[in-house]
Formats: C-alpha cells, sequence, structure tokens
C-alpha cells in the first residue's frame, strides 16, 4: 500500500493543518490506518489489529457488496436530493419496516448531530414547547444546539446549563443514585424526571421533549432498567413532549435480539422520534430522523420548508440499502447474540479472577466493563484503564474507555466479530490484567514495609492512587489522556472527547 507520506510527515501535517482540538488515538504513539476489512484494520507496516470499538464499520469495513453498491450507483447518477429518485423512498420504506407501525415518516440527514438538532427541532414546533430533559453524562453531537443537551461536553466551571436544559440522573443500577439493590431503581429514576417536570411547570416552562441513548455508551455503557422508559414516556406525554430515542450508536442489530434497542424495553413502549447515524452507511456518511405522521404534519405546518441537500441522495441511498441487505443476508444479528453472549460469558469469567473488574455490563456486542480499584467503594480505576487501552494495543487490540470517570472499557466491534476474535481479546485482557495486579499487589506489600507507621495517614484512596502512580506509564496519566486520546499540557482537563 503505497503512502503519500511517511508517519512523521503525516503527524507534523496534522499539526500544521488540522485543527488542534481535532485529536487522534493514542496520541503519544498514533497507528497510522492504511486498510481496513472486516473486523481488521492494518497498519503502513502491515501489521493487523482487532477493531474492538469501530461501531460505524457495522457490517464489516469495506465490506464488499456495500461498496459495490456505492461504486454501481455513482456511475450511474448522484445529485441533489430535491429530485425525484426511486432510491429514497425504497430506503425509507425498507427502513420503517424495521420500525413499529407508527414510525413511518423519514428526513435524511448526513449525520447523527444532524439528525438528533433536527428531532429536537420537530419536538419543539410539534406544541410550541421549548425545554429538553436530557441524561447526565450523555451526548447527542457536536452541534451548538446539541453540546447544551449534552452534559458529557459540560465544562466544568465554564459552561452554564441553559434555562431550558433539564439534566436526570443515569439510570445506572451499578454507580449511580439507585442501584442494583433498590426494590424498584427503575420508578426511582423515572420519579427524578417526574420532578423536573413538576418544578419545570411550577417555574412556567413547558417541556418539548426528554432526550436519552437507548443506551447510554459515552455515559459508560448503561442498561436502562426494566420499566424505566416506559414510566419516563407516560411522564413526559403527561407533560406535553415527546420521547426521542437516540440510536444514532446503538441501531441496526447491535444488541442481537431486536434490530434496535429499544426494542428490549417491550412491545409497550415506543418513542415519538428516532434518530440513528453512523452504522446505517457502513463508514459513508449518513443518518435519518424517524417520527410520526402527527408529528411530521405539525412540523409541516410551521411552513417553514425542510431540505438537505445530500441527505438521502442516490448514492447514500443505494449504500444505506446494501447495509440492510448484509445484515439480513449474514445474519449479523444472530451473530451479535451468539458472539456477544459468548463474549460476556468469558469477561464474567474475568471478573470472577480479577479484583479489577467491578462490573460486564451489556447487550448483543454492545459491552463495558466497569473497572474498579475497590469492589466495595466501586472506586472508579481511570489510570488502569488508559493503561489497559495502551498495553492492549501492543497486542494489537484496539480498546477504548469511556464514561465519566473513564473507567469502562466499551467494546461495540464491526458485527462480523467472531468468537475467536471475543477469546483472542480476552485472553489479551487477561494477560494485562494479572501483570497490572501482581504489580499492584506487590507495590502495596512494598509500601506496607517500608511506611507501616505513617500508612495510616494516607486514605485508602490515596494509597490506591500512590501504588498506581509508581506501577503506570506516567504518559498514561489520566489527566493527559481520554479514550486513548492524549492532550497536551495546555488542555483543559475536563473536554470531553467522543469516540
Amino acid at each position: 500500500m503505497s503512502e503519500l507520506y511517511s508517519k512523521q510527515d503525516t503527524l507534523a501535517l496534522r499539526r500544521k493543518h488540522i485543527g488542534p482540538s481535532c485529536k487522534v488515538f493514542f496520541a503519544a504513539d498514533p497507528i497510522k490506518i492504511v486498510r481496513a476489512q472486516r473486523q481488521y484494520m492494518f497498519d503502513e507496516k502491515g501489521e493487523q489489529y482487532l477493531d474492538c470499538i469501530n461501531n460505524v464499520a457495522h457490517v464489516g469495513h469495506c465490506h464488499p457488496e456495500v461498496v459495490k453498491a456505492a461504486q454501481r450507483q455513482m456511475e450511474l447518477l448522484n445529485t441533489n436530493s430535491r429530485f425525484l429518485h426511486d432510491n429514497v423512498v425504497e430506503y425509507a420504506k425498507r427502513l420503517s419496516a424495521t420500525l413499529p407501525d407508527k414510525l413511518s415518516v423519514c428526513y435524511f440527514t448526513n449525520s447523527g448531530s444532524e439528525a438528533n438538532d433536527l428531532a429536537l427541532r420537530l419536538a419543539r414546533q410539534f406544541r410550541g414547547h421549548q425545554d429538553v430533559i436530557t441524561l447526565d453524562h450523555a451526548y447527542h453531537g457536536h452541534l451548538s444546539s446539541l453540546i447544551e443537551i449534552s452534559p458529557y461536553k459540560f465544562r466544568k466551571g465554564k459552561d452554564v446549563k441553559k434555562e431550558f436544559v433539564h439534566v436526570a440522573p443515569a439510570p445506572d443500577i451499578y454507580r449511580g443514585k439507585y442501584r442494583e439493590d433498590h426494590a424498584d431503581p427503575a420508578s426511582a429514576y423515572a420519579s427524578e424526571v417526574k420532578k423536573i417536570i413538576d418544578e419545570a411547570h411550577n417555574s412556567g416552562r413547558k417541556i418539548a421533549a426528554f432526550i436519552a441513548e437507548s443506551m447510554q455508551s459515552c455515559g459508560g455503557q448503561i442498561i436502562p432498567p426494566a420499566g424505566y422508559f416506559q414510566k419516563v414516556a407516560e411522564y413526559v406525554h403527561g407533560a406535553g413532549g415527546v420521547f426521542i430515542a437516540d440510536e444514532v450508536q446503538v441501531g441496526f442489530g447491535r444488541v442481537g435480539r431486536h434490530f434496535w434497542s429499544f426494542q428490549m424495553l417491550g412491545e409497550d413502549f415506543v418513542p415519538d422520534i428516532v434518530t440513528m447515524g453512523k452504522p446505517m452507511g457502513n463508514g459513508h456518511p449518513m443518518a435519518c430522523v424517524v417520527t410520526t405522521k402527527e408529528i411530521a404534519e405539525a412540523f409541516s405546518n410551521s411552513g417553514m420548508e425542510y431540505f438537505n441537500t445530500y441527505g438521502g441522495n442516490p448514492v447514500s441511498s443505494a449504500v444505506g440499502l446494501a447495509v440492510l441487505d448484509v445484515i439480513e443476508n449474514e445474519d449479523l444479528q444472530g451473530n451479535a447474540t451468539r458472539v456477544g453472549n459468548y463474549l460476556t460469558e468469558l469477561l464474567n469469567k474475568q471478573k470472577a479472577k480479577h479484583t479489577l473488574i467491578g462490573d460486564v455490563r451489556g447487550v448483543g456486542l454492545f459491552i463495558g466493563i466497569d473497572l474498579v480499584k475497590d469492589h466495595q467503594k466501586r472506586t472508579p480505576a481511570t489510570a488502569e484503564a488508559q493503561h489497559i487501552i495502551y498495553k492492549m494495543k501492543e497486542k494489537r487490540v484496539l480498546l477504548s474507555a469511556d464514561g465519566p470517570h473513564r473507567n469502562v472499557l466499551k467494546i461495540k466491534p464491526p458485527m462480523c466479530f467472531t468468537e475467536e476474535d471475543a477469546k483472542f481479546m480476552v485472553d489479551h485482557l487477561d494477560g494485562i490484567l494479572t501483570g497490572l495486579e501482581e504489580a499492584i499487589r506487590d507495590k502495596t506489600e512494598s509500601v506496607i514495609t517500608e511506611n507501616t507507621p505513617c500508612r495510616t495517614k494516607m486514605s485508602d484512596e490515596a494509597h490506591l492512587e500512590s501504588l498506581s502512580d509508581g506501577i503506570l506509564d506516567p504518559k498514561e496519566s489520566p489527566s493527559r489522556k481520554r479514550n486513548g486520546l492524549c492532550t497536551d499540557k495546555h488542555s483543559l482537563l475536563s473536554k470531553r472527547l467522543k469516540t
């Protein structure tokens, strides 16, 4: 594979011409990827990496059927989406068939951010309300309208939450306000939303929408407790608002048993608006908003025409159709169920073996490993997570970490991921965890021996932190890295970077 530049020249040109806010993975030692196939990526030296995080290449990197579909249509026609063309209506029909009957009207866009921005416009136009309820640690896109409702992107001490934005606790039953030992965490978390609605009404404000990822990705791979969304929808509808399900990262069969993640919550739960993106085009930029006829008509009655030059163009629609075909023809939902169950089983065995693993959670090929320093206190093992990511990279396995404490290893690979891939990944994770825990143990014994008289002066957390500082590579300090991304010393530590 020929390159335009050497890796060093590529880095130099990037520093010169690409905005400094645009970070790369593993910036201390970045990978230059020149090609990819299925679940594997290859650097300029031909080294193969197992991709465990690229949910954009949904049916596999460079899938030949998707590539052919794009090429065939591109050779024939690509044009402004305002011309009449069969591809867009065929794709809208096929896409709608995967959703509950009432979700039948599509608006095509180019990115998940565009889709979520449009979803807010639809919601606000529907009844003329303005306020939005979002979840803590949520991320919904990079447009200004979405940064405002994405606590994941709030900079502490810098961003003032807008008065029309209300933040509800994330329904995290592992380390949230209501945990797995609570009698009814779903109702308890939903009651927090009800309180927000009541307080907003008492202040003369009106709720336009509640928005949430069906499974919260950036928040730390959070699976909502059964019944939570149903109760929230009841409260939001009672307030005259709509429920927006963000499926940008978790849709298109990733959970295995269902095509959409919200469907695993039960047939009695149907959102009013669904947004989707990333996996739709398998790397080709396309996204969509699907809603009800009632909401679509209210949007049309505003008198403002909506069009998107590229959204739903003939090539994008051809690509989208090919992705749907591959998911069905290769039984990728069945694969997500089989491989996801196997991977979860392997990881739970590791949880029983390794003290650093506090929780393993997920559905299908959407899994999080919550790393902790202390099982009782559930202290986030942030530095350890970053250390593991870099060590896994050395083993040619690509992982990343997320969540509010950057301590959750997240796994959301291409849907063609195999049981062999799962075992390969877990075997390397096992070795790295074993080595790390042994080093921590040795360091603990050394500190106890050398500092026994003074030990009571240190808190447990400070003691563990001191051990980590002595074991982990200082280059991997969580104060310098987020999600496997490295920032320079002038960067704000509270900046949040999305994978």
